[in-house]
């Protein structure tokens, strides 16, 4: 791409956030049933707390047990209660490219700011085929793409040149990074500059990342510890850097413990011991077992967060 039109597409990006992003757990009832008066007071005590993006059905909102339905109606409600306050980021990727291109027209329709795209998982494909893949679902909608890259559940790695490839295409304009390399952000980073906004998507590496350009973080641990996970962010922003690393190697326990046993199990079992109403799992999810429960206890009284 040569540089005047490169400009082109780095002028028509827009950052969707900087700070922190909480993939926020779907509450259910005890029938395992959607609680949408739940999801709608985490959304206000979340907002409230300082986080600066709600991002609804995430892999922690166990957005693969959801029918298309709940999937569209828990979108369309994220962005209703949210109304305007913070952008809301979708969660619309799926391992059928035409199927991630309907839920990413349907998040559209629904209000939300942008789309979050994981790599295809099971099936997945080469690198070839994820810029096709990506691209395909970024020119079905001007909805802004965020790229979802989590190896250790999908089998897929975003490569840094894979990374600039779709870094060129003027909607796709960040990515979720949670392959737990930092050498290779390091590389993606240089080669695309400010073509494509990175966000950790590991708890334990938000303050390296962003040491080396990250904008924040999209947070598991943020369900629980909303205003921490904000200021760490912020602290960092803020050219409080020894802060923001302090901070990060305190609340290091407490991402251990959300991540003890299978995302979202651990992090909804926190949130029922704080007072929420998080509910059950569904399968094949379940309850932690007796010394992770107790584990994520330990960690939760340590920072003062059960009631």
């Amino acid at each position: 791409m040569c540089s005047c039109k490169l400009q082109e597409t780095l002028l028509m990006k827009n950052t969707v956030f900087t700070g922190s992003g909480v993939a926020v757990v779907t509450p259910m009832n005890a029938d395992f049933s959607i609680n949408y008066e739940e999801l709608g007071r985490l959304i206000d005590w979340q907002i409230e707390n300082g986080t600066d993006c709600i991002v609804i059905c995430g892999t922690t909102g166990e957005s693969t047990t959801m029918s298309d339905e709940e999937h569209v109606e828990c979108i369309r409600y994220a962005v209703e209660r949210t109304a305007g306050r913070v952008p809301v980021v979708a969660g619309t990727g799926s391992n059928d490219t035409s199927y991630a291109v309907w839920l990413a027209k349907e998040a559209k329709q629904a209000g939300a700011d942008a789309q979050l795209q994981v790599t295809p998982y099971y099936n997945k494909t080469s690198q070839r085929g994820l810029v096709r893949h990506f691209t395909t679902i970024a020119d079905a909608t001007d909805l802004p793409v965020i790229l979802y890259n989590v190896p250790g559940r999908t089998g897929m790695d975003i490569k840094p040149e894979t990374y600039l490839e779709l870094s060129r295409h003027p909607n796709i304009v960040a990515t979720k990074e949670a392959n737990g390399n930092v050498a290779s952000t390091v590389r993606t980073r240089h080669l695309c500059g400010d073509a494509l906004d990175i966000y950790s998507g590991e708890d334990a590496l938000v303050i390296p990342l962003m040491s080396v350009g990250a904008k924040g973080v999209i947070s598991v641990m943020a369900n629980v510890a909303p205003r921490q996970t904000h200021e760490m962010c912020k602290l960092f922003l803020d050219g409080n850097v020894a802060e923001a690393g302090a901070l990060q190697v305190k609340l290091s326990g407490l991402v251990d413990a959300m991540f003890c046993d299978v995302n979202p199990i651990p992090v909804k079992y926190a949130m029922n011991q704080m007072g929420f109403h998080a509910g059950p799992t569904r399968l094949p999810l379940i309850e932690p077992a007796t010394a992770q429960a107790a584990f994520i206890c330990s960690e939760l009284e340590k920072l003062g967060l059960t009631k």
